[in-house]
């Protein structure tokens, strides 16, 4: 089908109607009555899970700056990181709903080599991330089961909790996105109570500290720490085309999401540190759970650490769903064989998509993640600084197309909004280390040669591609 212009006139037609609804994601298939679509709530919580998954992992801003720059840091980042990228993916993923995300609006914006460089950037990204997850699951679990910590046991532990995981992924976005949001109230009560605990304990002058003499501040670690726990705004993107009515469920979630995540963050940061005495070496991952100990007592303290189980596995479902998606939308765009885009006839999952992203993560189970990580963020950054080109490029070139969700700002304000983040992730990549470099560089050249053996392959039609997707001009839309 293709649509012009004139369905945007005041008086459609009935066909024009149906193509229109079809583009908002209004009209229901047969095959979209028997499989729900995503809500609001679990929508909100995917999000969140996406960004954050609680206020776990945000203590080393505190050990390597202080508490005074580690607060300024989770009130001001999200001004100039959080807001402009969730910004960027309302107005996107609501103008092009379709499963792919940022995939989508890169090959729309620059044509396909830059859509497929872009896929794999952010595919790679996201099962690196993937892998992690289990790993962490199975070092937590190993304080309550010492056998777990090395070994045949450890090895099978992260083999099976990825599976059972990975099985829950399969069964249906609804029933993953409800668990997200249980996931999401258990894993964050007990930092409701950790604050409500400090509030007589609290002394605001220990919020103007800056740190503890003779401990050396370490910038690298400080933005690398607040960077990470507040990014990956458009990874929920990819889900657009599973979204009910996405051109008015995007923005509300993201911003639910943006507000729940931000209070997430600060409210227990302004707890801990304002009623705890400054040990400043002592603010490293899992400095929670002992201040919890503390505050309120060794219960509180336990349930903290389920928590950040509980808030492992929701990390890795929201992960996992969005990395499927995506590599989903990359068949249908034509970008990777047509079977990857293969969906469950019970499920109407991604089962190809979700079995080699759990596969991909499986055999990346066994690596040291210290450097890994490191890379994953370069190739986000590198991937965010096409995102943003993509965003104003889309401005330019498609000026009266019709946006469901349209941020209110001119293109000059729109480039101000998208330089500084930029200039953020400059930074965050300049301050990476040589085998960084090195690595990420390998891995974009195998991106291009990625790009390059699927074009040959298509032409010599030695695999099957699908001829899915759409493409945009100023003057058609083909559905």
């Amino acid at each position: 089908m293709v649509m012009d212009n004139s369905l945007y006139s005041s008086t459609p037609s009935s066909q024009q109607e149906h193509l229109l609804d079809q583009r908002e994601g209004v009209v229901e298939t047969e095959e979209s009555k028997s499989h729900k679509k995503l809500a609001l709530l679990p929508l909100v919580f995917l999000i969140y899970f996406e960004v954050a998954g609680g206020p776990y992992g945000e203590e080393p801003a505190v050990g390597s700056a202080g508490p005074l720059f580690a607060i300024i840091g989770f009130l001001i980042f999200p001004f100039i990181w959080s807001i402009p990228e969730a910004l960027l993916t309302a107005e996107l993923a609501t103008t092009f709903p379709g499963n792919g995300g940022f995939v989508i609006w890169a090959n729309e914006a620059f044509g396909p080599f830059w859509g497929s460089l872009m896929g794999f950037w952010k595919f790679f990204c996201g099962v690196i991330n993937l892998a992690s997850y289990p790993v962490l699951c199975v070092d937590y679990l190993k304080l309550v089961i010492p056998a777990l910590s090395s070994g045949f046991p450890r090895a099978v532990s992260i083999f099976l909790s990825t599976c059972v995981l990975s099985f829950l992924n399969y069964s249906g976005l609804a029933i993953v996105g409800y668990t997200a949001v249980a996931l999401g109230v258990v894993s964050l009560f007990p930092f409701v109570l950790l604050s409500l605990f400090s509030l007589p304990k609290i002394d605001p002058t220990k919020w103007l500290s800056l740190g503890q003499e003779g401990v050396k501040k370490d910038w690298r670690i400080f933005f690398n720490t607040i960077f990470w726990n507040l990014n990956f705004w458009d990874s929920a993107s990819t889900l657009a085309g599973e979204v009910e009515e996405p051109h008015k469920t995007f923005p509300k979630a993201l911003l639910s999401a943006g507000l729940l995540t931000c209070l997430g963050y600060i409210v227990p940061l302004l707890a801990a540190t304002g009623a705890m005495p400054l040990d400043q070496e002592s603010w490293v991952d899992g400095y929670f759970a002992h201040a919890a100990g503390v505050i309120a007592g060794k219960w509180l303290k336990i349930w903290m650490e389920i928590g950040a189980v509980l808030s492992i596995i929701g990390l890795f479902e929201a992960q996992l769903s969005s990395a499927a998606y995506q590599l989903l939308g990359m068949a249908d765009l034509g970008f990777v064989p047509r079977i990857f885009g293969e969906r469950s006839r019970r499920f109407n999952t991604p089962w190809m998509a979700i079995l080699i992203s759990t596969l991909i993560a499986l055999a990346m189970g066994s690596f040291s993640f210290t450097e890994i990580i490191s890379t994953v963020n370069f190739l986000y950054s590198l991937g965010m600084l096409l995102e943003f080109a993509s965003f104003l490029k889309l401005r330019k070139k498609f000026p009266a197309l019709k946006r469901p969700f349209q941020v209110p700002l001119g293109f000059f304000a729109l480039s101000i909004m998208c330089l500084v983040p930029s200039l953020l992730l400059v930074y965050v990549m300049s301050v990476a280390t040589n085998i960084v470099y090195v690595t990420s560089a390998l891995l974009t050249v195998l991106g291009i040669a990625f790009y390059y053996f699927m074009s040959f392959c298509k032409s010599r039609k030695w695999i099957e591609f699908s001829r899915v997707g759409y493409k945009l001009d100023e003057n058609d839309y083909v559905l």
